[in-house]
């Protein structure tokens, strides 16, 4: 979908549920921005002074630095504090820092603040993921210093990894995982497999990428709903997703997989390979993906370097299409954004995305992989959604919407029939 990028793979061996989509995710600048004016500049400057004090405590893994610009009467928020600081001891936190984006003051010695937080993964992040929070700040009344009195998500933001509980890291070759409340063992199975995914995915996409991904594994699938901002009834049986910024600047944020537990353990080793290779390859082409983009390119594009190299027969890939084409219900159109909702109908929603896989293997079969790519770097390319298929099936494929939906159809009847 325009502008997200969540990938959804039903938990049970070869009948996978992939869905891609990009959850928007702001590029954090490093320090302190200017405030609103509603600020007195004397609060402003002791804000960013504050949250310096707290980003320099969290490079240098200061607990006690942490916590004394917390109150301290606030008790609950002190303890908190203190469990996320202990929870943060093991990530290798390249950068962190605050950007103040509003003041609003309530009288002289109570203030809100409106922050992004901006951090960065040594060695894996090129360029922070950012978070927006909402902290709020008194003054004590004898020493005259400000205090931190509450820290919590901005409207529509999700709890953050260090929330849920003491992260286990872990190091692959090609992959980092962070976990919550999982066995030291079911971590580094996820980090053997990713390690796996990303050569795959390097063998798939031409151009050059990072060559790493950073995978989270809450305990939960509540857990990875809270890392989303979302119920997390929207993702049972999700076994994975994955967050970052569309855009072919090259200067997007760094992506996040995050996997659900509950729903990825009951896959095969299998599933679980194509999972981590289908939202790795998302990492990979995040540059070339834009609001542009249609999901059935996204997700069929995963799909496509997720299965290149499988020995499946497309029934076996694709069983909810096979079992409708069979019954003479061939799809009339390429699956739309709407069709890949994870609030949807199950088999609606596989159909859409074998229907996307079975579109770039129809580019790869009859036009080449060169053609595919060239295909999707067009697409990606293009000023809007308006117009952007139709002008790379042209200038690309040499063909029409119309024609290339005709030969999909005839496709899917030859494959799967």
């Amino acid at each position: 979908m325009a502008g997200q990028g969540r990938t959804a793979v039903r938990a049970r061996e070869g009948r996978r549920r992939a869905a891609g989509a990009v959850l928007a995710v702001l590029l954090g600048a490093a320090g302190c921005g200017a405030p609103a004016d509603r600020a007195p500049d004397t609060t402003a400057r002791d804000v960013r002074a504050i949250l310096d004090r707290r980003a320099d405590a969290v490079l240098h893994h200061d607990p006690g630095g942490y916590l004394a610009v917390v109150a301290p009467d606030a008790t609950a928020l002190r303890t908190a504090q203190r469990r996320e600081i202990a929870h943060l001891a093991d990530v290798p936190i390249g950068s962190w820092s605050y950007r103040v984006s509003d003041l609003d003051p309530h009288g002289a010695d109570r203030v809100t603040a409106e922050v992004r937080l901006g951090y960065r993964i040594k060695d894996y992040d090129a360029a922070p993921v950012s978070v927006d929070r909402v902290l709020e700040l008194e003054r004590d009344a004898e020493d005259g210093r400000w205090y931190l009195t509450a820290d919590r998500a901005a409207a529509g933001g999700g709890r953050q990894l260090w929330e849920q509980g003491d992260i286990e890291v872990v190091r692959g070759s090609h992959s980092l995982v962070l976990g919550v409340g999982r066995s030291r063992a079911e971590l580094d199975g996820i980090a053997a497999t990713a390690d796996a995914a990303v050569p795959a995915v390097s063998a798939a996409w031409p151009e050059r990428w990072a060559g790493r991904v950073v995978v989270l594994v809450p305990g939960t699938v509540t857990g990875m709903a809270e890392l989303l901002g979302s119920p997390a009834a929207n993702y049972r049986g999700i076994a994975a997703v994955t967050t970052g910024e569309t855009g072919g600047s090259g200067k997007a944020p760094a992506d996040r997989v995050i996997v659900n537990p509950e729903a990825y353990t009951m896959l095969g080793s299998f599933g679980q390979h194509v999972v981590l290779t289908h939202e790795t390859t998302h990492v990979a082409t995040r540059a070339r993906t834009s609001s542009a983009t249609p999901s059935w390119l996204s997700e069929g594009f995963a799909d496509w370097a997720a299965y290149r190299d499988e020995e499946r027969t497309a029934a076996e890939v694709a069983p909810e299409l096979a079992d409708a084409v069979r019954a003479g219900e061939v799809p009339a159109a390429l699956p739309t954004d709407e069709d890949f909702g994870f609030a949807g109908d199950a088999d609606r929603l596989a159909r859409a995305y074998e229907g996307g896989w079975l579109a770039c293997a129809l580019i790869a079969d009859e036009w080449g992989e060169a053609k595919l790519f060239a295909f999707y770097r067009a697409v990606g390319g293009h000023s809007g959604r308006d117009g952007a298929v139709e002008q790379a099936l042209h200038e690309v494929l040499g063909t029409t919407p119309q024609d290339f939906t005709a030969r999909w159809r005839e496709y899917l009847r030859s494959r799967l029939g």
